[in-house]
């Protein structure tokens, strides 16, 4: 699964890692040192995913994640030196689809990085799936209600794509955050929420009284056709 990574991030040393153990895995990687240059790489370049630190000078891993999201899908991974649940949420806000706190360790990374590419990459997954008039299609990484098309992170989709594998049935957050993130200590079952109220914006007719992603009190939450029982 070799991919083009690009990878903003201005501790060179902290870079030049990074690339060694990606390119072990036959990826091909970028390093731009501020944001400018990474908005600019990702217009003219656009990789398969990007890894972005948060603080990074000229313009901020937030706000270029945040830019991304206005113009494109594409798989975004973001490093922080912060890991509070606040700066988690504003990540996963701008758009952001996984998360990981320094100190990190390579191997990690090189996980979270395979995990994201599995999936966004087309092809990997056979099936369409559909619940009521929302449709997800694993292959074309498309979302639709009725004749609507959806764009959503690849995070979002992700989760979209676990609850209509099984319409109706009840996932805790936790269930789900596994599935998303792994075991990761830094990543809190607040994550799934925000997921839950971005897509609430985009799926449902009122996103405050839901009819397709619905609570279920005291335990999580399912995804279930509108006019179902």
């Amino acid at each position: 699964m070799c991919a083009d990574i690009l990878l903003a991030e201005d501790d060179r040393k902290q870079a030049d890692l990074v690339r060694l153990y990606l390119e072990r895995e036959q990826h091909t990687v970028t390093i731009v040192p501020d944001g400018r240059q990474a908005l600019t790489h990702l217009r003219t370049h656009p990789p398969d995913l990007v890894i972005l630190d948060v603080m990074l000078p000229g313009m901020t891993g937030l706000e270029i994640c945040r830019t991304i999201r206005r113009e494109s899908a594409l798989p975004v991974l973001m490093l922080t030196a912060r890991s509070t649940e606040d700066d988690l949420i504003r990540g996963l806000d701008q758009g952001a689809d996984d998360y990981l706190t320094k100190p990190y360790s390579p191997r990690e990374l090189m996980a979270r990085v395979r995990t994201l590419l599995r999936r966004t990459q087309p092809g990997r997954t056979n099936g369409i799936l559909q619940v009521g008039t929302l449709t997800v299609d694993p292959i074309r990484h498309e979302v639709t209600v009725g004749e609507r098309q959806i764009e959503t992170t690849p995070g979002e989709f992700r989760l979209l794509e676990i609850m209509a594998a099984y319409p109706d049935q009840v996932f805790t957050r936790g269930q789900l955050l596994e599935r998303l993130h792994g075991f990761d200590r830094y990543i809190t079952q607040r994550a799934i929420d925000v997921h839950v109220m971005n897509l609430r914006k985009k799926i449902e007719p009122s996103p405050r009284k839901p009819v397709r992603l619905l609570t279920v009190y005291g335990v999580g939450y399912k995804l279930t056709a509108p006019d179902a029982p």
